[in-house]
Formats: C-alpha cells, sequence, structure tokens
C-alpha cells in the first residue's frame, strides 16, 4: 500500500498531493535536495520524459523507498512513497500513467510563465488507477502457485519447546524420510488413522485371474490362493453391492410440457416455507456499494452509470498510439496486430492510388487481427469490406499517413456496426410509462425480461440492474419465472434480500419478490407479477427466466408464448464475453424465437472483466442481430455494471 504520492515541480512547488499516511515533509525535501539540486544520483539517471519509471534509480531514506518520474520539459516530477519492507511492482506503472493523464488534463496550466497553482480534481483519475493497478497485481498473485513444504523433525528436537525446528531444504524433500520412533511424546500429537483402509483379504475385483488353458500362466500356489477366498467375504461383498443398488439415483421422467412426473409424490419445491420452521431466510449484513465508482448523479438526482474507465483509458491509449508512432517499429512483416497490418504496405510506393491487388494483403492481416480479438469470422470479413472499399482509390502518402488511414477506416467501420440506431435511455423510457404526460394514458409499470442460455449469469445481471434502478428511486418488483432450474428462487430471494438492506440503508428505492415456486408455467406467472406490480404501484417489473440452449427447438418455443402474455417493454439478452464465435448463433436463435413481430431489444454482456482486450464478441453479436450492447457486466459486485463507450471498445480492438 502506498504511503503517499505528490506531483511537484523540480523547484520544490507541489502542484497536487495525496497521503495514505502521515508523512514528514523532511523526505520529499531531502529527495528533491539530493536529486535534482545536488544530483548525489547515478550519472545519466535523471532520463528524458518519455523513459519509463523503471529505469530510474530508487531513492531509499530512512524506511521509505521513493519511485519517482520526471517531464523535462515542464519541469514536473512525480513521486510515490512506500515502505521499503513491502514490494509494490505495479508502483512504475503507476508513475508512467499519472504522468500521461496529468500532463494531458493540466499540462497547458503548467506551461503558462511564472504559475505555482493549477486547479485540478484529479483525486478520481488517481484513485481509479490506483484500484485498477492494486487489483490486477492480486489477481496476479492470486494466480500464483503456492508451494507448501512439511516439516521433517523427531520428537526430540521439542523437548526445549521454545524454539521450533528450522524447514528442511526444498531440494532434499524426496530423498529425506521420516524418523519412526516406537517411543511417544506427550508435545507431538500421532496422525490419525484413516477412517478407511485397504482391507487385508482382496476382494473377487483385486485377484488376476489368467486366461484359460493350459497352464494358465499361473502358478499353482496362486490358484490355490484364489480358490480360498472367505465365503463370508464373498456374501459381504454381494450385500454391499444390493445397498448400492437400493440407494441408486431413480431416473426422473418428464412429460412433454418440461414437467416432472412424479410418481413416488416426492416434493421438489423447498422454496415455500414448512411448518417446522417458517422464519425468512436470513442473510450476512451487506457491504456497502461505493457509488462513485460506478456511476455519477446528475444534477437532476438521477444516477447515470459511468463507461467502462473510457476516458482515462483512451488519454493512456492515445498517449501510447503517439508513442508507437514515433517509434519505429522492429517486427515488419512477421509482428502481430496493427503493425503486420501496417508492414505488408511498405512494398507501395508513396502516391500511388491503390488498387484491389494492393489490399489483398492488408485486409488478409487485417482479418486475421480481429480474430485473434474473438470477433466472429463473418463479422471480420464485413469489417474488412468495409475498410477495402474506403482504402480503394485512395492516394497514398508517407508510410505513416497509410497506417493512420488504416487506422481510421478501421475505427470508422467498428463505429457504425456499434453505434445503435435507437435510444438506449431506459430511465426516460420507464418515466414515459410509469409518468405519462397524456393524461389518457394510463399509469403502469415498466417490464423488462432477461433472457439467456444456461450458465450466462442472468439473474446476476438482473440483480446489478435492479441495484441501478434502486439508485434512481425506483419501486421495483422482481418476477421469479425460472420455475425449472433448483435454487433458482432461493437465489433471487437471497438478492432481493440484500439489495432491500443496502436501499433501506440508502432511503431510496424499494424492492420485493414476486415468487410462485418450482414447476409452473413461468408465462402465466409473470402475467400475475404484472397484474402485482399495478395493484402495488411498483414502477419496474424485472422478469427472470429459465435458461436454455439456444439449439433446443422445444425449449425455445415457449418463449413466443411468453412474449405474448408476459408484453415486456424490454427483451434484454444476456451473452458471456467468454463464447467465442458461437455468440452468432446464440444471438440469431434468441432474436427469431420470439415471433416475427418482436425480438430482442439488447444485450448485455456479462464477464467482461476476464476477457481483457478480447472484446471482439461485442462485434459479433451485433453484426448478427442489429441490435446495440447496453450493459457491460465487469465483476461480481452490484455496482459492476457499465454503459458502452464505442471509442473505447474501438481502442480495444485496435490495440
Amino acid at each position: 500500500m502506498l504511503d503517499g504520492f505528490e506531483i511537484l515541480t523540480t523547484s520544490g512547488v507541489v502542484l497536487w498531493s495525496k497521503s495514505y499516511a502521515p508523512l514528514s515533509s523532511s523526505l520529499i525535501n531531502g529527495f528533491v535536495r539530493d536529486v535534482f539540486i545536488e544530483e548525489k544520483v547515478l550519472p545519466g539517471a535523471i532520463a528524458p520524459d518519455d523513459t519509463a519509471a523503471a529505469q530510474n534509480p530508487s531513492y531509499k531514506k530512512d524506511k521509505y523507498t521513493l519511485r519517482w518520474a520526471s517531464v523535462k520539459d515542464l519541469g514536473l516530477v512525480f513521486v510515490a512513497v512506500y515502505q521499503s519492507l513491502l514490494h509494490l511492482s505495479w508502483v512504475d506503472k503507476l508513475l508512467d500513467n499519472i504522468r500521461i493523464l496529468f500532463v494531458d488534463l493540466y499540462g497547458d496550466q503548467v506551461k503558462k510563465p511564472h504559475s505555482s497553482v493549477v486547479e485540478c480534481d484529479f483525486d478520481g483519475y488517481f484513485d481509479q488507477q490506483v484500484r485498477e493497478l492494486e487489483g490486477s497485481a492480486e489477481k496476479v498473485s492470486q494466480r500464483a502457485p503456492q508451494i507448501f513444504y512439511d516439516t521433517l523433525s523427531s520428537p526430540s528436537d521439542f523437548d526445549g519447546g521454545s524454539v521450533a525446528p528450522p524447514p528442511p531444504m526444498p531440494g532434499l524433500l524426496s530423498s529425506q524420510k521420516k524418523p519412526t520412533s516406537a517411543t511417544t511424546s506427550t508435545d507431538v500429537t500421532p496422525t490419525s488413522t484413516p477412517d478407511t483402509s485397504r482391507p487385508v483379504t482382496p476382494s473377487n475385483g483385486h485377484l488376476l485371474s489368467a486366461k484359460p488353458g493350459r497352464g494358465g500362466g499361473v502358478s499353482r500356489r496362486a490358484r490355490k490362493a484364489a480358490s480360498s477366498t472367505p465365503a463370508s467375504a464373498v456374501s459381504e461383498l454381494k450385500s454391499k453391492d444390493k445397498s448400492i443398488q437400493a440407494k441408486a439415483k431413480k431416473m426422473r421422467r418428464w412429460d412433454a410440457d418440461g414437467l416432472a412426473d412424479d410418481v413416488d409424490e416426492v416434493p421438489l419445491d423447498y422454496s415455500a416455507t414448512t411448518g417446522v420452521d417458517s422464519s425468512p431466510i436470513t442473510s450476512p449484513d451487506v457491504d456497502p456499494v461505493d457509488m462513485a465508482a460506478s456511476g455519477t448523479r446528475t444534477g437532476k438526482g438521477q444516477y447515470i452509470l459511468k463507461d467502462l474507465d473510457d476516458e482515462v483509458h483512451s488519454i493512456l491509449q492515445n498517449a501510447n498510439g503517439k508513442k508507437a508512432q514515433t517509434t519505429p517499429s522492429a517486427g515488419g512483416v512477421v509482428s502481430s496486430g496493427l503493425g503486420a497490418i501496417s508492414g505488408l504496405f511498405r512494398n507501395v510506393v508513396g502516391g500511388k492510388v491503390l488498387t484491389k491487388k494492393d489490399l489483398e494483403g492488408p485486409m488478409k492481416g487485417m482479418e486475421e487481427h480481429l480474430l485473434k480479438k474473438n470477433v466472429a469470422r463473418e463479422a471480420a470479413i464485413r469489417l474488412c469490406e468495409g475498410v477495402e472499399r474506403e482504402l480503394i482509390g485512395a492516394k497514398t502518402g508517407s508510410f505513416e499517413s497509410i497506417q493512420t488511414r488504416i487506422q481510421s477506416s478501421m475505427s470508422s467501420t467498428l463505429r457504425k456496426i456499434l453505434t445503435p440506431t435507437t435510444s438506449l435511455d431506459i430511465l426516460s423510457s420507464i418515466h414515459r410509462v410509469t409518468s405519462p404526460i397524456n393524461p389518457l394514458q394510463a399509469r403502469r409499470p415498466y417490464t423488462i425480461s432477461v433472457v439467456g442460455v444456461n450458465g450466462v449469469g442472468k439473474s446476476t445481471s438482473l440483480s446489478k440492474l435492479a441495484f441501478f434502478l434502486l439508485q434512481n428511486n425506483f419501486r421495483i418488483l422482481i418476477a421469479a419465472c425460472d420455475t425449472f432450474r433448483s435454487g433458482a428462487v432461493e437465489q433471487l430471494r437471497v438478492h432481493a434480500s440484500r439489495l432491500r438492506e443496502l436501499s433501506d440503508r440508502e432511503g431510496l428505492g424499494r424492492i420485493e419478490l414476486y415468487e410462485k415456486g418450482y414447476g409452473k408455467d413461468a408465462s402465466h406467472i409473470a402475467r400475475d407479477a404484472i397484474t402485482y406490480a399495478s395493484q402495488q404501484d411498483f414502477d419496474v417489473v424485472l422478469i427472470d427466466t429459465a435458461g436454455r440452449r439456444h439449439n433446443d427447438a422445444r425449449l425455445m418455443s415457449s418463449l413466443e408464448k411468453f412474449a405474448e402474455l408476459a408484453k415486456p417493454d424490454k427483451i434484454l439478452m444476456v451473452g458471456e464475453a467468454l463464447v467465442g464465435t458461437d455468440s452468432v448463433k446464440q444471438a440469431q436463435a434468441f432474436n427469431q424465437a420470439f415471433g416475427a413481430k418482436r425480438g430482442i431489444d439488447g444485450f448485455v454482456i456479462s464477464k467482461c472483466d476476464t476477457v481483457g482486450e478480447m472484446v471482439g464478441v461485442l462485434v459479433s453479436m451485433v453484426h448478427a442481430t442489429g441490435v446495440p450492447v447496453v450493459f457491460l457486466g465487469v465483476g461480481q459486485h452490484y455496482g459492476d455494471l457499465r454503459t458502452v463507450n464505442v471509442g473505447s471498445v474501438v481502442g480495444l480492438l485496435m490495440s
């Protein structure tokens, strides 16, 4: 953990600072004096402003270590302070990113002559970078293998009782053996014998039988031992086999409607309260959610979700792009990504009018680049065709201008695919229905249904959406219409309980769960829930549905009936970012399952925090259906829901 971070000039004027622990002013003053005034550092340590912070030497004083970066043109110094006992591998990356952000945002103020005060609100940018880099470092440390060594010792080593034996050398673990002793010790607890042990008398399944014939390949002594198996052991084995068969799970029969045919009349619905214990399910206290990290509140009181760190990432990406343009590429044609695409233009003479033949090689490299980003082949071909149409007939300039032209053409085509053609403002749509301007129009609840294949995160995404709507002070009813999966109702019950606790804590909104158990028709439950919401003055009804395979015609056919009875205002399909090229078939199947007059209205892409730059599934699903992406799931918390920033997605695909 950092103890402090300061942005100052080489003359010692502090422009911005943030402290996590009390620090003495002599620490920074000594750093400025030794490094920049008296230059008590290695020759050439003060690197130019485009050099990474990792190349600068550390400055250590007392128990602290100071890592730093500088911008020589502006006379700025960025200093991170932490205790020397800690090993923070992400500090250098933090210094580089903060340097880029601060110069981009406030460089004009610093350039003014005789400027000693910079008006800046830099806390949000800094906290975002610390949170992101610290989180990525924690994920790496969690994935690191852990090695545990057994402590080999004898009971005599513990007679003193004060000094523990040292761990053995890792390389000697395989050759050392634990000492065995007949004596016992009161300080050492003997290892308990396992409950099950290998039987002394082998069973029939453990005996090796030879092939019949002369000799049989088995000695006379072995055949005698095999024939002398006690009859009691055989009878015991037979009795165990019967008990195992009796306890085996019975196959359940399902009728044509997808309902279980309970011959033994054993109830499967554990969601209803019983006479033994009718107390509701209690959950532990819910941790508070950082609202500033997931969204902002407007002057009118509306809570708006943030884009996926678009502002910070765009600044960093532009800086990296400028640096890449000034740095010569070492990979050439065989390098990966956009470098390979641009390298294919090196044989084109400047001032030449590009033809389709000239673009065959670069378009092939572009297609491979998009496939590596998890874009479906059909969508990748369409992108390449769009770029090719824009570049045919264009007159080439220098090598850099061609690279810029390729990137701008690709960005333009990506924006055309990802930019929605309809409004995605759900808050305005809800207000138009719940508070109609026309007095002749009756007030009714706004209904949103969530569909998708199994295991993509429909219930979790629905809970995140409910939390977002609660922040806008809406009264929400969750309809538990997944009457097939075991535990689906209980899962929503826990979510509703925790969301109710969060809303009561902040005094915003109201949430309730509408449930009818399992084994019932989901379409009728949804219709009854909407009727109940109208009577109880709810604003929004969120309908959870059962997961189903997109290639199962029997399960998909029930969605048309669901759309006719429930008549949801919005149908959102949840797709996971990990699905790959199968996303095209999933999106097309669900979009056609609701009938000729109705389709899905938007996508919620879950698990985006697990794919990094592999965001091609967004392009694939939008290309297949023409339906826009409304939300992105970026974590496991209720606040981990973001809207889509087209520029940020394009940047990730172009990287």
